[in-house]
């Protein structure tokens, strides 16, 4: 059987790999040809025995082992840059509509808008509807500070990216034209790039050529390994112990402040692959954080099956919120998980190897995910209520740094017993449910904008005079582990 070979040229990640002895290696280049800043190799061949061929030798034997690119086409001005754009075009209009305020002139706030936009464009790849909220995005003299708050449909983002996912249409026909091949020569189809998870564009190729594409494929980690891993799995040259079932099929994750699921690498992505995220502390002066790994679908770490723990120490004393705690998540070809945590101020790091040894069945994997699916609405209140608490803990814990701090000597006595009251109440139903916790953190909310806004018209000048300097605001916000 004839070697299949994997490519990706990216534009900086440029490299090619083969399965050899059932894992993925990278072809170095022997004459140093660099392709994006890595030695990529211009011609790769196989002997009849097997033997690896790199540059000249390679183009020599061409002639009896042919690895052939039948056509090329694209547009490289184009990308999910472009759908990004759409939705923050979208997101800012309509607040312009709802306030009357321009947030284009704001470089901070534009900076804010287009991280939520690009994380609710990924987001309704896999849910029908997302919520864009940024609270003091903004503030007016009259009414005080503004939030943004915006509930985005995955039908509205499919009617704001349609132009664009139809622009890649002359390119995919330009193709089969220049390849001479008709739509039923399509065996199968693989799709690279974040902006492929999207739904609609699957739908689209789906159109395009009649064919459905591949799935299991994660576009983000499809780099040169992963397809020659995948190649490897189609074409049978790969033995079914190198992907463990009971790895790739349900989402990894750790359980956050609440106990929530945070998931890092999503089901169905094909190993090896990589991924990190960055978390925080969620009180002061927390000098150490667990990480419990958990694997399943379910957004609550109890619902999902716990596969280790271990803990990050020695964290230096500092406000929540303030350390940097990188968690990162490797799975090697032999479905081995290393989980680390590093503490990227001190760089202390601890981690963690699961050897999945008792692999699920088919049929647990089925369970679990039939499970997820028949408790999602029960599911989502109970995370909807806990993200409620959370955030009302973290109000209280700004709005009290605000009075003990930055507005101790700014504010009234009366000012200050009418804030310490609020939170008093919110804090008193912090254990109960929603819908009494909701109402309390608005209240608060409203309390503090009323005392902010009074304070920010005393210190603005009047119109038509001078300003000299500025203020900016910003919220930031992490993840708790």
């Amino acid at each position: 059987m004839a070697k299949i070979i994997g490519i990706d040229l990216g534009t900086s990640n440029s490299a090619a790999a083969v399965m050899m002895g059932g894992k993925p290696t990278i072809i170095s280049a022997a004459e140093g040809t660099s392709i994006g800043g890595k030695a990529f190799p211009s011609y790769v061949a196989f002997t009849k025995s097997g033997e690896l061929l790199v540059g000249e030798p390679a183009r020599r034997q061409t002639i009896t082992n042919l690895f052939e690119v039948m056509s090329t086409s694209g547009d490289t001005q184009l990308g999910g840059t472009d759908m990004d754009k759409v939705i923050i075009d979208y997101v800012v209009n309509d607040f312009r509509k709802k306030t009357g305020i321009d947030l284009t002139k704001d470089n901070v706030a534009m900076t804010r808008i287009r991280e939520a936009s690009e994380k609710a464009k990924i987001e309704l790849s896999s849910v029908m509807e997302t919520e864009i909220n940024l609270p003091f995005i903004s503030h007016d003299q009259s009414s005080g500070p503004k939030n943004l708050d915006l509930q985005l449909t995955r039908a509205k983002l499919e009617e704001l990216i349609n132009p664009i996912v139809e622009k890649c249409r002359p390119s995919v026909e330009k193709a089969l034209e220049d390849a001479k091949l008709p739509k039923s020569d399509i065996s199968k189809i693989v799709l690279i790039g974040g902006p492929t998870r999207i739904p609609l564009v699957r739908k689209f190729v789906a159109s395009v050529i009649g064919k459905e594409p591949e799935a299991g494929v994660d576009p983000m980690e499809a780099v040169a390994l992963g397809a020659a891993i995948q190649a490897g799995i189609i074409a049978g040259d790969v033995t079914s112990d190198i992907v463990l079932l009971d790895v790739t099929p349900l989402t990894l994750g750790i359980e956050t402040l609440g106990g929530v699921r945070e998931p890092l690498i999503e089901r169905n992505t094909t190993i090896p692959t990589s991924k990190s995220k960055i978390f925080t502390t969620a009180a002061d002066n927390q000098t150490a954080v667990t990480i419990h790994v958990v694997q399943g679908e379910r957004p609550m770490a109890a619902d999902c099956i716990s596969l280790g723990s271990f803990n990050l120490t020695d964290i230096p004393p500092a406000p929540r919120g303030v350390p940097q705690i990188e968690v990162k998540f490797d799975i090697d070809a032999n479905g081995i998980i290393n989980v680390a945590a590093k503490d990227l101020g001190t760089k202390k790091e601890a981690k963690i190897t699961i050897e999945s040894r008792s692999k699920l069945s088919k049929d647990e994997i089925e369970k679990l995910k039939q499970d997820a699916e028949k408790f999602a609405d029960q599911d989502k209140k109970k995370k909807e209520g806990i993200d409620l608490k959370n955030e009302a803990e973290s109000f209280i814990y700004t709005t009290e740094k605000l009075v003990n701090h930055d507005l101790k000597d700014k504010i009234s006595q009366e000012q200050g017993i009418k804030i310490t009251d609020a939170m008093k109440e919110l804090k008193d139903v912090l254990n109960k449910d929603a819908e009494q916790i909701k109402p309390k953190l608005d209240a608060l909310k409203a309390i503090v904008n009323e005392i902010t806004t009074e304070l920010y018209k005393k210190v603005t000048p009047p119109p038509g005079t001078d300003q000299q300097g500025g203020a900016e605001q910003q919220t930031s916000g992490g993840q708790n582990p």
